[in-house]
């Protein structure tokens, strides 16, 4: 019995041990964002069904960006460009929360969603996203849908592998580096959409 006893506090003792060793050496967890492949993965499976999306609303032609946004967390820029191949324009990323990287970014205004154009304006867009480590993505340009109404719809005119590399000098902060580098997120500049009320 005195055996008995005396192997069950030897026991008791190595858990002990094992449990203050675990808890000193407890970390705080760090979010990480998911990595870049499930984002890739993401826009090649929205490719058929539009990177962007055609609305005619309330006598305006409206190009909604709302798949591009929810991958905002891995990209640097979105590039479009309206009826060229151009990509001058840059479309408004919003600030990337790691808890939460698939969300549209929460604000009232309507630019980090959508812009607006006179109606017939845009017959086509090429757009091409890039990813927070400079690559870009191939160049897809759409056009509206026939006959959807008010429906939002694209349809791919063609594709176009990037023709130059992707990296400009003076290219801003990739904001995966300002969420996990506690720098605090950046909006990419660019074009201000004109703005209308939420349809």
């Amino acid at each position: 019995m005195l055996r008995l006893a005396s192997a069950f506090a030897a026991i008791i003792s190595l858990f002990a041990s094992a449990v203050l060793a675990q808890e000193g050496s407890e970390e705080e967890y760090k979010v990480q964002l998911p990595d870049v492949a499930i984002y890739k993965a993401m826009l090649d499976a929205n490719k058929t069904t539009g990177w962007v999306q055609f609305r005619n609303f309330s006598g305006k032609q409206l190009i909604y960006f709302t798949p591009l946004q929810t991958m905002h967390c891995r990209l640097s820029e979105i590039r479009y460009s309206i009826n060229s191949d151009a990509l001058d324009k840059r479309f408004p990323l919003g600030k990337c929360n790691p808890h939460i990287p698939f969300s549209i970014p929460e604000t009232d205004s309507v630019d980090y969603v959508y812009t607006t154009f006179p109606a017939g304006t845009v017959e086509t867009i090429a757009v091409q996203a890039v990813w927070d480590d400079g690559a870009g993505s191939e160049i897809v340009i759409y056009k509206p849908c026939e006959g959807v109404g008010e429906a939002t719809c694209a349809a791919i005119k063609t594709i176009k592998k990037p023709a130059r590399p992707t990296l400009e000098p003076g290219a801003a902060a990739s904001p995966v580096d300002a969420v996990q580098g506690g720098t605090g997120g950046r909006i990419t500049g660019g074009p201000s959409p004109a703005g209308t009320g939420r349809p």
